[in-house]
């Protein structure tokens, strides 16, 4: 058996590559450098990070399975950088049953001017793009470096003058950091400016950073389950754009959005309230200042002599060190209005990398629900993102309930403050050393397991649907194991190859594994909708975050399903894995980004294949997940949030592209629309609910290019249409119909559909129409359908409503069909925004 005694360690938060390549002793706790190597990356450490790792084991004479620990640079650094080494990191690090470390890249770099002599007090300023900077000052003694102070962002120009002010002098103070390639002007009269090769972390700085962490007992190498890589984050530092602009929003003291909209619809203007409830009828948002009078009603209620008033309520919003979130309560089906029923709410000051909570309080009639639980740990996920790592707080000694319930959070009793409160009573000091999280399955997301049948997937048949002389069965469930009726059934032994596939191409991480049948033994999904909800539609830094904190979870809970699948204990080993698979196109970079990276580092990990996988391709083999004999040659619609498109599959693999849209994409028009109409986001399924109480022939909205001669599409018009509407029907007081501009709108949409459905059968001959993507699962677009197949005597095959949105079982068959064919991608496989389906790839 190997010995497991090698440490690996790499950073990409700025333009260089750093790996080293480290001996573990564990008598002495030391970290012995093998070897390292430092390349300048220009952008591409997502292409050259596992081949120069490849190459440095391999001239090491190191195997992969020796590795006992995997140890990442977390940043503080470029957003995206940071990401790809970790996502690398817990792709190999989950592959072999490692620990995975997380180390500061700015501690990395203070050691590598230690290692170079340097002694004395330190600046290390990193760029953080913006024209700012990330400032860490250290003293380097002789021993190591110590650091003084936390991660920050500030803004460069300013910092610089703050030094100016110290007045600390060349001779007092040595500056090192890429930030000085933009800012050495800057920082010049304030120190004595490093050599341009220290500026960056180097893999012998990071080997020294680990065994200083090791020593000083904050990490154990050997310790797996210590250091799971699920654990492991990026260093932010700060909200995303969306965020903060939300935050600026949330400190003004008026209701501004729906006075401005109460007369004019903009597509942006109702995104501020739309926010959705879950099926408890809770909803949770950013505390807003125009809701401090509620707040302070409630803090007098539930707090006495240490309640809050309404202004120190409204001005605590206000700073930018502070985090507050609120519970309301709502209806499940309608965005959240402005006036809804405060149920709770929490506040934290972030200080020195501690989220200290200042305020926890439910309404008495919702306690015991998990309403203040979910609160903290949403306060918890933004104050980790202004880089606090630990949590603390003061309770009043007499409140046994609220300290057993900080308790389950991960609270512990840390001492005691005397007559802290107003009454004389002492408050008990408690400290989490992790920050608290949601109940939720996944970073505070419920996990959704996709149906699997044996006969290769979930679905609402058992073969596809034919529009002439079938029947046609009834939805069902299904268990795991395969009963179609949700019994247990004897559990199957897999046929080789066993796939793991991965998606994550915009807001659902998705994890799922097929068997060499097409079997799918597991597939998974956790879903950010929640997240996004309250922006009116996906924030792409968002959606690159919560893939970073998802994707270990959905992972393991696919392996975890797939061996309950077998019939073998849970989870399914790592290594009994024949090849894993990712979609790398088409859609947001950050986020597919995520996924490449976590999928080229297991795959390197484990010594498999590395499949990639077109998105789209994913959506047309979505078909087979309900209807598995389903075969080319057909037509298909492709129709979701990004893509509209016409396609004709001659064979597996070989498509062409009839028509697409010109403009906006059936999903967006809907998400757009129903942004329009303040019905929330997703749009889709706000308006087919509303469509079905409405007249889909009360407005005549415009159907556009159903003369045009092609099968192109544009729904930019008949968007613009809709707005125009409810303009006019506002500016002149009367009050919208919105059921009626609901099914008018839909009824357009699926009209020209059809239309270009109708067209695309007669030209190619075609003998099956079937549809893919998010908008597949509207259901008034899948009966015209079934009427249009009927008529024409053509075989329709509908993917199951399950898998009409993003998921990874599509992506499992696409990559089985692949594996099979011996298409495997290199180590230096990128993401991308776009792919043309029909080029081979």
């Amino acid at each position: 058996m190997t010995q497991r005694n090698y440490v690996l360690a790499f950073d990409t938060a700025n333009e260089v590559i750093a790996v080293g390549l480290g001996r573990l002793n564990a008598q002495d706790k030391t970290v012995e450098e093998v070897a390292a190597l430092q390349v300048q990356a220009h952008r591409a450490s997502n292409t050259r990070l596992l081949p120069e790792i490849e190459q440095l084991l391999r001239k090491a004479g190191v195997e992969r399975s020796s590795i006992a620990c995997v140890a990442v640079g977390r940043g503080p650094g470029s957003f995206t950088g940071v990401r790809i080494a970790v996502a690398t990191a817990k792709g190999i690090a989950s592959a072999l049953g490692a620990a995975l470390v997380g180390l500061s890249s700015l501690d990395a770099v203070a050691w590598n001017a230690w290692v170079a002599g340097e002694r004395g007090r330190l600046l290390v300023a990193a760029d953080a793009m913006r024209r700012e900077v990330y400032p860490v000052f250290y003293q380097l003694e002789e021993d190591a470096p110590v650091r003084l102070g936390e991660d920050a962002v500030l803004k460069a120009q300013a910092f610089a003058d703050q030094l100016a002010e110290a007045g600390q002098g060349p001779q007092q103070l040595a500056i090192t950091g890429d930030g000085l390639a933009k800012y050495q002007e800057l920082f010049a009269p304030a120190g004595r400016l490093l050599a341009a090769d220290l500026w960056a972390p180097t893999g012998a700085a990071l080997l020294r950073a680990l065994q200083a962490q090791w020593q000083a007992g904050e990490c154990d190498p050997f310790d797996a389950a210590r250091h799971n890589p699920a654990f492991v984050l990026p260093v932010y530092t700060r909200l995303s754009d969306a965020e903060e602009a939300e935050r600026r929003r949330n400190a003004m003291a008026s209701e501004e959005a729906p006075a401005r909209d109460s007369r004019h619809v903009t597509m942006h203007g109702t995104a501020v309230l739309n926010a959705r409830a879950g099926s408890d009828g809770v909803a949770y948002k950013p505390l807003r200042a125009a809701r401090a009078a509620d707040v302070a009603a409630l803090e007098a209620a539930c707090m006495g002599s240490d309640a809050w008033s309404e202004a120190s309520v409204a001005d605590d919003l206000g700073r930018t060190d502070r985090v507050w979130w609120a519970a309301y309560q709502a209806d499940p089906s309608m965005p959240l209005p402005a006036g809804a029923r405060l149920l709770g709410y929490a506040g934290a000051l972030v200080v020195d990398s501690d989220a200290q909570i200042l305020k926890v309080a439910v309404v008495p009639e919702f306690r015991r629900r998990g309403i203040a639980r979910e609160l903290v740990a949403r306060v918890a996920d933004d104050a980790r993102n202004l880089n606090a790592r630990t949590s603390s707080l003061e309770v009043r000694a007499s409140n046994a309930s609220a300290q057993a319930f900080y308790e389950t959070l991960g609270y512990q009793p840390l001492g005691r403050r005397p007559r802290y409160y107003s009454d004389g009573e002492d408050a008990i000091i408690m400290q989490a050393p992790r920050l608290p999280s949601s109940a939720k399955d996944v970073a505070g997301m419920d996990l959704l397991h996709q149906t699997a049948p044996a006969g290769g997937g979930a679905g609402e048949s058992a073969a596809a649907l034919r529009a002439e002389g079938a029947s046609v069965a009834a939805p069902g469930a299904s268990s795991p194991n395969g009963a179609a009726d949700g019994s247990s059934a004897p559990a199957a032994a897999a046929e080789g190859p066993l796939i793991l596939a991965i998606e994550s191409s915009c807001d659902e991480t998705a994890a799922a594994v097929t068997d060499g049948t097409g079997r799918l033994l597991a597939d998974v999904i956790a879903s950010q909708v929640d997240f996004h909800a309250r922006f009116g539609g996906v924030v792409p830094e968002i959606a690159s975050r919560k893939h970073i904190e998802a994707i270990c979870g959905v992972c393991d809970a696919a392996l975890e399903e797939a061996a309950a699948a077998l019939g073998q204990p849970a989870p399914l080993p790592w290594n009994r894995l024949d090849a894993v698979a990712v979609t790398y196109a088409p859609g947001l970079v950050g986020a597919l980004v995520v996924g490449v990276a976590f999928a080229k580092g297991a795959a390197w990990a484990l010594d498999i294949p590395f499949i990639v996988a077109n998105h789209l391709e994913g959506h047309l083999y979505a078909n087979k997940i309900g209807a598995p004999d389903f075969a080319p040659p057909a037509v298909v619609s492709l129709v979701s949030g990004g893509n509209t498109l016409l396609v004709h599959m001659a064979d597996w693999g070989r498509y062409q592209v009839l028509g697409s849209t010109i403009d906006d994409a059936v999903g967006e028009a809907f998400d757009k629309v129903a942004k329009a109409l303040g019905l929330g986001y997703p749009g889709g399924p706000a308006i087919s609910r509303f469509a079905a109480q409405g007249n889909p022939a009360a407005i005549d909205f415009p159907r556009a290019m159903m003369r045009s001669g092609n099968l192109d599409f544009s729904l930019s018009g008949l968007k613009t249409a809709v707005v125009n509407y409810v303009n006019q029907q506002r500016q002149t007081g009367q009050a919208v119909p919105v059921a009626d501009v609901c099914a008018s709108f839909q009824q357009a949409v699926v009209d020209v559909q059809i239309a270009k459905a109708r067209t695309a059968l007669q030209q190619t001959g075609a003998p099956t129409f079937c549809l893919g993507g998010g908008v597949a699962a509207n259901p008034v677009l899948r009966e015209a359908y079934q009427q249009l197949c009927a008529e024409m005597g053509v075989q329709l095959v509908l993917p199951p409503l399950s898998s009409c949105g993003d998921n990874a079982g599509m992506i499992a068959l696409v990559a089985l069909d692949r594996y099979r064919a011996g298409k495997f991608a290199p180590l230096d496989a990128d993401a991308a925004a776009g792919a043309n389906l029909e080029e081979p790839y």
